[in-house]
């Protein structure tokens, strides 16, 4: 293997000065149909160059895949259920239903078909070696890890379930990186798409008083009443918030994971879905105060607020410790549809890819994942926006004059009396329009804020 190894190297040194840079390791890997991005060249360069001088020499580059031989080997003997030195279709379904992913026969023959070359059916450990020798895909868990649902994505909306990390990951502190990433990828996110978020609650709180609140008049308005800057009235808090709500959820994940599974078991879909809903719930339970605050500077008028403190002042004076949580149990009440729909539209467009479109590979790149999410989030977020826009009206009652204090029912009884079912949809439009500029915005910044931080895909 070392020779063959050997004579890779010098066919990719281009220059045949001995040491590899990072252009001559992408063209060359990408005219062997090894890897199909600067990406993929990137995290095995970046894992290679151990002395950290910007080129991989001989020994690093022979150390890098000896090292990765030796994961691989690991990941193919975990498959390995009877230790016949083959991998078949059975023990694919298996090992994914093991760690918590079911799926059929058909698309487990599927994975095999792309990564078997003989036409066997089965993968011997050459076949297993030469397919993921420069796929930084290590172990099963990450081959899983192509169709997961990613932290990194962020539409506003905080009740996604939250994700999943590995031991591994935990012990060598990447979960917390990770977190982090997705935490400034939100924050740019959001602030990104500010202006859309503020006119969807502009037209959540005030659209049964005038029906001619639609999308470019709810801007002029709002600009003419404080300016291009009063667009970004309740980003702040609505950025703030994102830390503490991110650690309160990630932590009462896991301990809804410990509940629900036995000791050493490998959580599954419904689990999961349960586990996420609670941590959800916890997690709004924790920063709930603030959702009303980021309500009410995003309704409020030019100078009604100085800030989140005086606001938080005046609601305390005026209204007293409840008014923090108005519109609680509709938001409670939103996550089950939320995260439930969320979760079962991304498990079905995961299963028709892979038994339609899965060919010569089991990845199915950047916008397929991309398009998923915001397919599956956007159809959970339908589910759930009349619970949003009624909690929303209760978050907002008290700054209203001459409308009267409703609970959840009386508000639901009201709209639907004064404005039909529509009215339970009013400010969905903007709501809507901000779903692919956020996707695309926190996946950029979610990515580039990995490789700052040093995420590796080990």
């Amino acid at each position: 293997m070392d020779s063959l190894y050997g004579d890779l190297f010098w066919y990719l040194d281009y220059n045949k000065d001995g040491t590899l840079d990072i252009f001559e390791l992408q063209e060359g890997l990408e005219d062997i149909g090894a890897i199909q991005s600067l990406e993929e060249a990137k995290k095995i360069f970046t894992t290679g160059d151990v002395n950290k001088d910007g080129k991989l020499d001989f020994e690093e580059f022979m150390k890098y895949l000896k090292d990765h031989e030796k994961k691989m080997k690991l990941a193919f003997k975990s498959l390995d259920k009877n230790n016949d030195g083959k991998i078949e279709a059975s023990e694919i379904v298996q090992s994914l239903q093991t760690l918590g992913l079911t799926i059929s026969e058909q698309q487990a023959e599927l994975i095999l078909q792309s990564i078997d070359v003989d036409g066997t059916m089965t993968v011997d450990w050459n076949e297993w070696r030469d397919y993921f020798l420069f796929n930084p895909v290590t172990d099963i868990e990450e081959i899983i890890r192509f169709w997961k649902h990613s932290t990194g994505i962020d539409i506003g909306d905080s009740l996604t379930i939250p994700d999943e990390f590995t031991e591994d990951e935990k012990k060598s502190g990447q979960w917390w990186r990770q977190l982090l990433a997705g935490g400034i990828a939100g924050a740019v996110s959001r602030t990104s798409t500010a202006p859309l978020d503020r006119l969807k609650i502009m037209m959540q709180v005030h659209g049964s008083k005038s029906d001619k609140m639609n999308i470019f008049g709810g801007f002029r308005q709002m600009v003419k009443e404080g300016g291009i800057r009063s667009l970004w009235r309740g980003n702040g808090t609505n950025v703030i918030k994102i830390a503490p709500e991110t650690a309160v959820k990630f932590w009462a994940y896991e301990q809804y994971k410990k509940l629900l599974t036995e000791e050493g078991q490998k959580i599954g879909t419904f689990e999961r879905f349960i586990s996420g809903s609670m941590a959800g719930a916890t997690a709004q339970t924790f920063i709930y105060p603030m959702e009303v605050m980021k309500t009410r500077l995003a309704v409020g008028k030019t100078g009604q607020y100085s800030g989140i403190y005086d606001c938080a002042k005046k609601i305390l004076k005026h209204e007293g410790l409840g008014a923090f949580y108005k519109g609680y149990v509709p938001n409670l009440l939103g996550i089950i549809p939320y995260a439930g729909i969320d979760l079962a539209v991304y498990e079905l467009l995961k299963s028709y890819w892979l038994d339609n479109f899965a060919k010569d590979s089991v990845n199915p790149g950047v916008m397929v994942l991309l398009g998923c999410g915001a397919l599956s989030s956007t159809c959970g977020q339908l589910a759930s926006y009349p619970l949003a826009l009624v909690r929303t009206r209760m978050q907002a009652q008290a700054m209203l004059e001459g409308s009267p204090q409703l609970n959840m029912v009386g508000l639901f009884r009201r709209i639907i009396s004064k404005e039909g079912i529509p009215g339970l949809y009013r400010g969905i439009t903007p709501n809507f329009m901000k779903v692919l500029p956020a996707v695309g915005i926190s996946y950029v910044v979610y990515e580039n804020m990995k490789q700052t931080l040093g995420v590796t895909q080990k």
